[in-house]
C-alpha cells in the first residue's frame, strides 16, 4: 500500500460524534503577539537561543519491523508551541505523553510506546509571554517537517479560567482540534480519569479549529489540541515547586493521571490506523 492509497483510506474511516462534557466559547486567549511567526522571532538579534528561548524536540530511528516506519510515516507526534515559562507544564506534559519522564528523560516505566515531541520554551526568568507565538503562526521548520509527516498530532497548551470560557477557579482541560475520534477518545479517557474535560469551542486559539493551527498540519490534516487551565497544571506540581526549574522533578499523581488519560487515547487512536 502506497502513502497516497493508506491517506485516501485513513481519510475514510467514520468519524465519531464528540460525546461527554459541555461546550465552551471561549475568549481571545493572548493579545497581538510580538513575533508574527517563529522565524521572526528566530532573527531578532535582540533575542539568544539558549538564554531567551530553546527548542527541544526527538525523533525516532525507523524501524524495519515497523510497517508505518517502512513507509516513512510517524504514528503520533506530541508538541509543545508555548512550553517553558510561556505556558507552565506544558513541556513537562508533552515529554511525559510522548512516553519520557521530564525530570531525566528516562522512558517511563511500563508506559509503552515513546513517541515523537517537539517543544519550543521560554527560558527567562520572567516576561516569556512576551515569547508567545500564536499556533496558527508556527513555521517552525522542524515542528512543520515532524507534523507533516505524522498521521496524528497532539499540541498541549495552557490558558486561564477565563480565557477558556469557564468559572473563575475551573480546573479543567479543553478538548480541541480538527480530529473528532481523537477529541472523542480524548474526552472519553479524561472521564474515566475524573479529570473535568469540555469540548472547546469559539475563538480559534483555544479550539484549535484552523487547518493552519500546527496541530492539523498532520498526513490527515486533523490533529487534537489540549488547552489545560491555569489552576489543573497548578494541581499537578507539589506546591511551591510549580516553576520552570523545579516542576519536573516534583510532579503529583494528578499530573500522571492526565498523562495516561492522554496516552491511552493516543493508543486507541494508532489501533485505528493500520498500516499494512
Amino acid at each position: 500500500m502506497n502513502r497516497r492509497t493508506l491517506m485516501t483510506a485513513l481519510a475514510a474511516v467514520p468519524a465519531l460524534a464528540a460525546v461527554g462534557g459541555s461546550v465552551v466559547a471561549a475568549t481571545p486567549a493572548h493579545a497581538a503577539d510580538a513575533y508574527a511567526s517563529n522565524t521572526a522571532l528566530y532573527s531578532d538579534p535582540a533575542l539568544t537561543e539558549g538564554v531567551d528561548y530553546g527548542r527541544r524536540s526527538r525523533r525516532h530511528l525507523v524501524d524495519d519491523q515497523n510497517p508505518a516506519a517502512r513507509a516513512g510515516i510517524v504514528r503520533t507526534t506530541v508538541i509543545a508551541p508555548h512550553g517553558g515559562g510561556i505556558e507552565g507544564g506544558t513541556s513537562e506534559l508533552c515529554l511525559a505523553v510522548a512516553g519520557y519522564h521530564p525530570a531525566d528523560l528516562a522512558p517511563t516505566p511500563a508506559a509503552g510506546p515513546v513517541h515523537d515531541f517537539w517543544m519550543f520554551e521560554g527560558l527567562r526568568s520572567s516576561g516569556n509571554s512576551a515569547l508567545h507565538v500564536t499556533s496558527t503562526h508556527c513555521d517552525d521548520t522542524v515542528a512543520r517537517a515532524m507534523c507533516a509527516g505524522s498521521l496524528n498530532v497532539l499540541s498541549l497548551h495552557g490558558c486561564t479560567a477565563a480565557q477558556a470560557g469557564l468559572e473563575a477557579g475551573a480546573a479543567a482541560v479543553l478538548v480541541g482540534g480538527l480530529n473528532p475520534t481523537f477529541r472523542q477518545y480524548l474526552m472519553e479517557q479524561f472521564a474515566a480519569a475524573g479529570i473535568r474535560a469540555v469540548t472547546a469551542s469559539g475563538e480559534e486559539e483555544i479550539a484549535g479549529i484552523s487547518p493552519e493551527n500546527i496541530c492539523n498540519r498532520s498526513l490527515l490534516g486533523m490533529g487534537a489540541q489540549l488547552e489545560t487551565t491555569t489552576e489543573l497544571r497548578a494541581a499537578m506540581f507539589a506546591p511551591g515547586r510549580n516553576t520552570r526549574t523545579e516542576r519536573a522533578a516534583n510532579t503529583l499523581p494528578l499530573f500522571w493521571a492526565f498523562t495516561n488519560a492522554v496516552r491511552t487515547a493516543v493508543q486507541r487512536l494508532e489501533a485505528t490506523q493500520p498500516v499494512l
